[in-house]
């Protein structure tokens, strides 16, 4: 299978820190960033540099750490914004406009065509500084196409290297993506972004489905946090990548230790069925899929955790088997009889009805009450 033509820009530290609550310090920005390259992310958003003094420090601490990702600063179509993030050392501007006709009518007096013309006069101040410009179209989900494809060929005609599409309110389902990118990739002859929110829970999806419409920039954040819902999840933006896009260049090890990186710095937790990080992508309790797992982990696991930095783990509970507490058993050094074990499972089975977890302590306390029951009948 040919790999798909894509890369990735993470929007963590200006997209993700847009999260309410949220406040990353420069240093906690500088360790995300360099995981965030060690995993071989083509691109970093390190922040949106007229915001305030801090952010533009921190967006140059990011610009002199020599990393090998290209690092972008976010600006509005606005010259003040542009020559804060050029200030800082980025070697991308990302500059945006709002292009619905609701954004336009709420942020500005003045017909969207005028709006439009005075962001292309900011991409020719911008290169004119010698700053690569990524122009993006906020709210295009909610723009007409005859417009939108203005907008973008009038940026790619003014000198703009990618053209960003934002569904800012994450109001698209996949076919919908796949129609509008498919459009925009054949009518405008620069690469397109695909910057996907997840309001209806349709990010990653959508940004999957932008990638196979021809997108070639895929934006994301670390456990999908960032406005409202979050944006498309980086782990799990890459491993359908790898698994489905036939991409093997990112390593994957390092997702793991980055997103718990991230919950710590960010305060949001993790769910712990989260796919690929969370808690439980690993975790089997059913009898039946521990059986087979021993025998061969491709039974009920499509990739490996070791692909992410995961570890896998047998949980007990009701629906545990014999063979899975008899594996249990053995890595704790116990050995019982065939009475002992079936004792403990039936054990194990009523402890968990009762909602009671089945810590390895509880577990002990089970096997010593079995080994007890048996040497005492």
């Amino acid at each position: 299978m040919k790999p798909w033509n894509v890369e990735i820009c993470d929007v963590t530290l200006r997209d993700g820190e847009q999260t309410p609550g949220v406040s990353f310090s420069c240093r906690e920005k500088a360790d995300i960033a360099s995981t965030l390259d060690a995993i071989g992310i083509e691109v970093i958003e390190a922040g949106f540099p007229a915001v305030s003094a801090n952010e533009k420090e921190c967006v140059t601490t990011i610009a002199d750490l020599g990393l090998d990702a290209r690092i972008c600063g976010f600006a509005r179509a606005r010259e003040g914004d542009i020559q804060a993030a050029i200030d800082c050392g980025v070697d991308m501007v990302s500059i945006f406009i709002p292009t619905s006709e609701l954004h336009v009518r709420l942020k500005f007096r003045k017909p969207r065509e005028q709006v439009l013309q005075d962001a292309l006069k900011m991409i020719d101040y911008a290169r004119e500084q010698g700053v690569q410009v990524r122009f993006a179209a906020e709210d295009a989900s909610r723009t007409d196409l005859p417009f939108l494809r203005e907008v973008y060929r009038g940026a790619a005609d003014h000198g703009a290297v990618l053209l960003s599409f934002a569904d800012t309110v994450g109001c698209l389902i996949p076919s919908e993506m796949r129609t509008v990118m498919a459009d925009l990739v054949a009518s405008v002859d620069r690469p397109f972004c695909a910057h996907c929110h997840n309001d209806m829970g349709c990010a990653v999806a959508n940004t999957i489905t932008a990638a196979e419409a021809g997108a070639f920039q895929l934006h994301t954040t670390v456990n999908g946090i960032g406005e409202r819902a979050g944006n498309a999840s980086l782990d799990e933006l890459l491993v359908a990548l790898r698994m489905k896009g036939g991409v093997d260049r990112y390593d994957l090890s390092h997702l793991k230790d980055l997103s718990l990186m991230v919950e710590k710095y960010s305060g949001i937790t993790l769910p712990r069925n989260k796919p690929v990080t969370g808690e439980l992508a690993f975790s089997h309790e059913s009898g039946i899929h521990i059986a087979a797992i021993l025998e061969d982990p491709l039974a009920y696991e499509y990739f490996p955790p070791g692909l992410v930095g995961g570890e896998r783990h047998f949980i007990l509970g009701k629906h545990t088997g014999k063979k899975a507490l008899e594996h249990v058993v053995a890595s704790m050094g116990c050995e019982l009889s065939e009475t002992q074990i079936c004792r403990v499972l039936d054990m194990v089975k009523d402890h968990s009805e009762h909602k009671c977890n089945i810590t390895p302590e509880v577990l002990k306390k089970l096997i010593r009450k079995a080994q007890h029951e048996q040497e005492n009948a």
